[in-house]
């Protein structure tokens, strides 16, 4: 059996760990991804849309489909997900943000299966999804290839990955750790590190030596006079999400 490596930093999951009880709390530590959600809903929605051939204009266009959210936190995605209808499973290796997402979950009405796991043991373990999805994660593993090929072998033939992360260039650290940190305050200090940001070439080259098949990418853009984020074909400068598929 391939082994599979512990990707995971310590000092990373420390850092989510002493934010856990925040993260439904649209004014706290997360309000950046609270403002952010919305821009990656419509990215995943209509990608996951397109790739599996489902109306989203139907009641549970995702009935159907079993989906993994990787570093799931407080669930601000596996929610949206489980009410689109698909069987969801968020995983974590931080284990106290799970206790908030569980309860959040019960309080919404939603059946979530909450795991304290990685995508590692998940992987050794032969679990499969349809989508599996990687949002904001990549920029703080110790092994981006390693966890790339770990969501890669949760992949079923034909599955798709969704994965964002932080551009690596002196605009990035302006407006990423400088901006977002220091001077919005929106992020404890020390949040990320510059040096571990990923820029769209090397994101696509690791994705294709883990064994998918990126097949698309766009930018995250935040407007400060319409104080909210778009979706960018052009402009991944910072913030920028992409897709890719497992060969059948």
């Amino acid at each position: 059996m391939q082994a599979h490596p512990n990707t995971v930093d310590p000092s990373e999951i420390a850092k989510f760990e002493a934010m856990a009880a925040e993260w439904w709390d649209p004014h706290g530590k997360f309000k950046p991804l609270h403002m952010l959600n919305p821009c990656r809903l419509d990215y995943i929605t209509q990608q996951i849309a397109g790739e599996f051939d489902r109306d989203l204009k139907s009641a549970k266009p995702f009935e159907g489909l079993r989906l993994l959210d990787i570093g799931c936190g407080g669930g601000l995605l596996s929610e949206p997900m489980a009410r689109l209808g698909a069987t969801v499973v968020g995983a974590d290796a931080a284990e106290g943000n799970l206790p908030v997402a569980r309860i959040h979950a019960e309080q919404s009405g939603l059946e979530i299966d909450y795991r304290h796991t990685t995508a590692e043991a998940m992987a050794a373990a032969g679990e499969q999804f349809d989508v599996v999805l990687n949002m904001e994660v990549v920029e703080h593993v110790a092994d981006p290839l390693g966890f790339l090929t770990a969501s890669q072998q949760l992949l079923k033939p034909g599955g798709l990955l969704i994965c964002s992360t932080i551009n690596r260039n002196p605009k990035s650290y302006a407006m990423a750790i400088f901006g977002a940190e220091v001077v919005m305050r929106w992020l404890p200090r020390g949040t990320h590190e510059w040096n571990k940001f990923i820029t769209p070439d090397e994101l696509f080259d690791l994705l294709r030596q883990a064994g998918l098949e990126p097949v698309d990418r766009k930018g995250f853009v935040f407007n400060p006079i319409l104080w909210s984020w778009l979706i960018s074909d052009r402009d991944l400068s910072v913030n920028y999400v992409t897709a890719s598929v497992k060969p059948g």
